[in-house]
């Protein structure tokens, strides 16, 4: 790790509205006014919120298509003396958003990084869902297809807690396809439009609400899904299911070649190393560098 700098420069990751601009706090304002440059992951939805605030600042395009490639400039700067900030569309960055990459680029530089809290969607669909929220878990995005939906959603099944997913528009009956599938009996709410003029939270037990979905039709706006946490009998049944350690070994080596064939499709489709990492050790409740590593083995494999 490097010794810290001595430089007033720093990092700023800054949470922003999920959807209203009135849960923007000052802070907000006083980091952009702060910051020589401001990277985010869409410039076109940054300028509008700056516009709001009446601040003029350059914008820097940080999606997670560059971000990686960016972030030695970028730590440059901060180096020698420049303020960056940061900012995803909507929410807290690096919770399935750009962000998390340069924040450990930034560390390792002994760069100072600052974080603004924000809204999460995550959150407040958890607690606006009504699901006991105790515990929870949170996934990000399930898989593309719908076998391996339903075998993530089958490893995610012995948690004790609510299971949260984020989805998109046309995915989402989908995504409750496969949760009927591995959750007949539970509870789940699909909450979209969060703070927004049109937030609605729909909740049943996953085929009544895949059927009303379907009945819907074509929905709007970013989604969250909650699904309630296992009940006892769920519980004892997995723990049935698994009484020795071959068990466990077989379940671990599944995992593992899950694992291979998602980095050996992402890296077919192109996708940079350091955001197969961020993605796939959050789906597999991994350690990043772990993630990151057998990426760069299979990236030199490929080549």
């Amino acid at each position: 790790m490097a010794a810290c700098s001595s430089t007033s420069g720093r990092l700023i990751i800054v949470g922003t509205p999920i959807g209203n601009l009135g849960d923007l706090t000052p802070r907000v304002a006083q980091a952009f006014e702060a910051a020589d440059a401001i990277c985010c992951e869409d410039t076109r939805v940054t300028s509008k919120l700056l516009a709001h605030l009446g601040i003029s600042r350059p914008l820097v395009r940080c999606d997670e298509n560059v971000i990686a490639s960016r972030s030695p400039e970028l730590i440059g700067r901060m180096l020698a003396g420049d303020v960056i900030a940061f900012a995803s569309d909507a929410g807290m960055p690096s919770v399935s958003d750009p962000g998390q990459v340069l924040v450990d680029a930034s560390r390792e530089a002994g760069v100072d990084v600052e974080v603004i809290p924000g809204p999460s969607a995550c959150v407040t669909a958890l607690v606006a869902s009504g699901i006991p929220c105790e515990h929870f878990y949170f996934e990000g995005f399930l898989p593309r297809k719908h076998g391996e939906r339903v075998r993530r959603l089958s490893q995610l099944a012995a948690i004790p807690g609510a299971l949260l997913f984020y989805e998109s528009p046309r995915r989402v009956a989908a995504s409750l396809e496969a949760v009927a599938e591995v959750f007949p009996t539970r509870q789940v709410a699909l909450c979209r439009e969060l703070t927004k003029l049109h937030e609605e939270v729909l909740r049943a037990q996953a085929p009544y609400l895949l059927e009303q979905v379907r009945e819907r039709g074509e929905l709007k706006g970013e989604m969250v899904l909650v699904v309630a946490p296992p009940s006892e009998e769920e519980l004892a049944a997995f723990a049935s299911m698994m009484p020795g350690a071959a068990a466990g070994a077989a379940g671990a080596i599944d995992v593992d070649e899950a694992l291979q064939k998602d980095i050996q499709d992402a890296l077919a489709q192109g996708e940079p190393a350091s955001a197969i990492a961020k993605r796939l050790s959050q789906r597999y409740s991994l350690k990043k560098r772990a993630v990151y590593e057998r990426v760069l083995a299979a990236q030199g494999q490929k080549d």
